[in-house]
């Protein structure tokens, strides 16, 4: 038999100091959690609108043909950028050549195109990328010919496996996106010759766009003016920024402004200026407090204003008024907007609120977020937390912030475990960080827009398979009674709008998976209907659509058609309608994933639901196969009918959860001494061999596709310490047996 990887000695587990003392248990799973995933915000960064955007698919678009139409045959040009990693790497990485390119990272070549990859117009080439713990420094040159110039470039499903280019050059430190280089007639980089990243650009002997100071001109504009023009009528222009800590209480504010104005202290207004002209006025700046929002109209003096402070005479610096990277101003910007518009100042004062803005003649405009004080420039917020991280391991990135289904299983833990230790500080980050996510929603939609691809709420917003909202959308949905937050009522709408009437289903009516070109094209996975069923669950009961639930329903009989293997009581990972057959290969965690999503169904299911009694019997016959195949060490194999598979943690955790609550509930009742006994032997090997006494969570089996062998399973996927498809399961498990040993004794 293959054992679990780095399996725990017996002092290292958590059984050894916490005995059979599920709660302390679970009170270390979930301070191990949050004690390493800290909640970060999102990092906010300049972004020049005017730059290299993305794709749809996340491929950052560098068509130096449009970019420097000026360029002659045979020219060369050059993009640049900075990505991070907090661990070493690899990545898949995406490269469809408009033209000769060649990509050098670190002062190393990793691809050159082909001359068939140049001529043709849809190539594709997957480059291996092995990123290094810190900074590494992309290179890619451009040879203009008649096929073309340039490159679309990034990584392989992008909205996942999430990757961020910033600025090189010490004066666009901090700045988000790629540089590119005016052309030149010959190559001046190459292996072991890039550019200094460190230097300045105006050091590398060339320009490079997109451009990040004014001209002369511009910068003797008054500052909304040179931002956003000059306007026809009159339209409104806000500037936020923030007086400095300082033990003076007694500040004068004096300026000019090119219009009427109005300015606030946190929500206090302290003056109005009815006609452009200078002011000056004195404030107290509040204990904690500080925020200046200035709101100025535009006039035919022009648009704009300044504001300067000072103390006992002495000037006080103005500070941003949030963390911004790659930005030194003190002001942010919004406008152009109605004159008319009545807008309180904590509708203004945020990061994660659009307001509706208008043209130069007042014509709507669709919605203005933060300008910065430079050319094209923009706020833009970005995920940055597990950057190109080891994945869900114990490095030092943090999942703050993420929308995605594993960590839609681990809020719901949370949630959960919360509530049994009666512990709301859990309770409150997982709602903070669902809220994260929710906030933004609006937000990361005008996004997309803007540059083609979202720089948060990837998943979210680029909803195309259960995997992208599910999950995360269930937990959320759990946190609806802590919240009573309406953004969430309506992201489940467009969830729940997603899951009944846009994906894909079988003639039967089936959800699979349909993706011309990919692996995955035509198949039904177990994994779906935990993707599916505790959403629709959820939402039938907050928004009183009971269609919900019965879809819900529906979906397992259908899975259980194709995929349930009636001789051993247990299900078939996948069905490949390509080959119209299932593949018959029992992943555990797979099988774990439809136990633990139809007890959650059933719990909720109606008495009187004609698909009641049919349901209960499928997990009474699945329960019963799955019960058979328990190792002696209480755990499930990674394969569950492989007697040569490794033993699995996520699978065990859920068959645990799935046990638990078929006695709690009375759906086992016939066998519940069985089963009781079943899951205190799976949850006794979880704390011997997969939970240490730090709250580490071992023995979980990576992130999975799909074979038809079982040797894929076996030996090709590997355990992952702290992987969050484990890490809520194993709370969620504690849980349970807790409430079981309660009902046992």
């Amino acid at each position: 038999m293959i054992h679990m990887q780095a399996s725990l000695t017996d002092r290292e587990s958590a059984r050894y100091w916490f005995g059979n003392d599920s709660r302390r248990i679970l009170e270390v799973l979930a301070a191990r959690y949050t004690g390493v995933n800290p909640p970060v915000p999102f990092a906010l960064r300049a972004f020049s609108k005017a730059g290299i955007l993305q794709t749809e698919e996340g491929l950052y678009e560098i068509n130096l043909a449009e970019r420097l139409p000026e360029a002659g045959k045979g020219h060369y040009a050059y993009a640049c950028g900075l990505v991070w990693s907090d661990d070493e790497r690899s990545i898949d990485g995406v490269m469809q050549p408009l033209g000769p390119v060649t990509l050098y990272m670190n002062e190393e070549r990793i691809y050159r195109s082909t001359v068939v990859e140049e001529m043709e117009p849809h190539a594709r080439a997957i480059i291996p990328i092995l990123l290094r713990k810190g900074w590494n420094k992309l290179l890619i040159e451009a040879k203009k010919t008649a096929a073309g110039f340039g490159c679309r470039f990034g990584a392989d499903e992008g909205k996942v496996r999430i990757l961020n280019v910033l600025s090189p050059f010490s004066g666009r430190a901090g700045h988000a996106g790629w540089v590119y280089s005016e052309s030149v007639n010959r190559p001046l980089f190459g292996e072991g010759a890039m550019p200094a990243f460190d230097q300045t650009e105006e050091e590398t002997g060339l320009l490079w766009q997109p451009r990040a100071r004014w001209t002369d001109e511009d910068a003797l504009k008054p500052n909304l003016e040179r931002l956003f023009g000059r306007p026809t009528v009159p339209v409104a222009g806000y500037g936020w920024a923030r007086l400095p800590q300082t033990g003076r209480q007694s500040i004068v504010v004096e300026g000019h402004a090119c219009g009427p104005s109005e300015l606030w202290l946190d929500d206090e207004r302290v003056f109005e200026l009815p006609e452009a002209g200078t002011f000056r006025t004195s404030i107290r700046r509040p204990a904690g407090g500080g925020q200046l929002l200035i709101r100025t109209l535009s006039s035919p003096q022009g648009w704009g204003f300044e504001l300067h402070a000072t103390a006992d005479g002495q000037p006080l610096p103005l500070e941003l008024p949030i963390q911004v990277h790659g930005y030194e101003g003190p002001w942010l910007y919004r406008g152009p907007i109605d004159a008319d518009a009545e807008l309180n100042p904590s509708e203004v004062c945020c990061t994660h609120t659009l307001l509706p803005a208008v043209h130069q003649d007042g014509s709507p405009a669709g919605l203005a977020y933060w300008e910065l004080d430079a050319p094209h420039t923009r706020l833009r917020p970005y995920y940055e937390n597990a950057m190109l991280s080891n994945k869900w391991t114990t490095g030092s990135a943090t999942n703050f912030g993420r929308w995605d289904y594993p960590l839609g299983v681990t809020m719901y833990g949370l949630l959960r475990s919360a509530k049994a230790l009666n512990r709301q500080d859990l309770a409150q980050y997982a709602l903070e960080h669902i809220r994260s996510c929710t906030r933004f929603y609006d937000y990361s939609l005008w996004d997309r827009e803007a540059y083609g691809f979202p720089a948060i709420n990837h998943q979210l917003v680029l909803m195309r398979m259960l995997d992208n909202c599910g999950s995360f959308g269930s937990a959320m949905l759990e946190a609806y009674s802590l919240a009573g937050d309406a953004s969430f009522l309506r992201i489940a709408d467009k969830i729940g709008d997603f899951m009944l009437g846009k994906l894909e289903r079988t003639e039967d009516g089936a959800f699979y998976r349909l993706s011309e070109g990919e692996y995955f094209d035509q198949t039904m996975w177990a994994d779906d209907l935990y993707m599916s069923a505790p959403f629709l669950t959820r939402y039938a009961l907050v928004s009183g659509k009971q269609h919900a639930m019965d879809e819900a329903a529906k979906q397992f009989l259908l899975f259980r058609r194709y995929l349930f293997l009636e001789e051993e009581g247990i299900m078939s990972h996948v069905y490949d309608f390509k080959y119209g057959q299932a593949t018959k290969v029992p992943w555990g965690r797979g099988n774990g994933w439809v136990l633990f999503s139809l007890s959650e169904l059933l719990e909720h299911l109606p008495r009187q639901h004609v698909d009641r009694e049919e349901l209960l019997r499928f997990f009474r016959d699945m329960c019963a196969g799955v019960a058979r195949l328990q190792s002696e060490s209480g755990l499930w194999r990674q394969v569950l009918n492989e007697p040569d598979a490794y033993e699995e943690a996520s699978c065990t955790a859920m068959f645990a959860y799935a046990f638990a609550r078929g006695v709690r509930f009375g759906w086992l009742d016939q066998q519940a001494a069985r089963y009781s006994d079943a899951a205190l032997k799976a949850w006794r090997g979880l704390a011997s061999s997969a939970i240490d006494r730090s709250g580490n969570v071992h023995g979980v089996c990576s992130g999975s596709r799909y074979s038809f062998s079982p040797d894929y399973y076996m030996y090709d996927l590997r355990t992952v310490v702290n992987d969050n498809h484990g890490i809520g399961i194993m709370m969620l498990a504690g849980v349970e047996i807790a409430s079981l040993k309660m009902i046992t004794g």
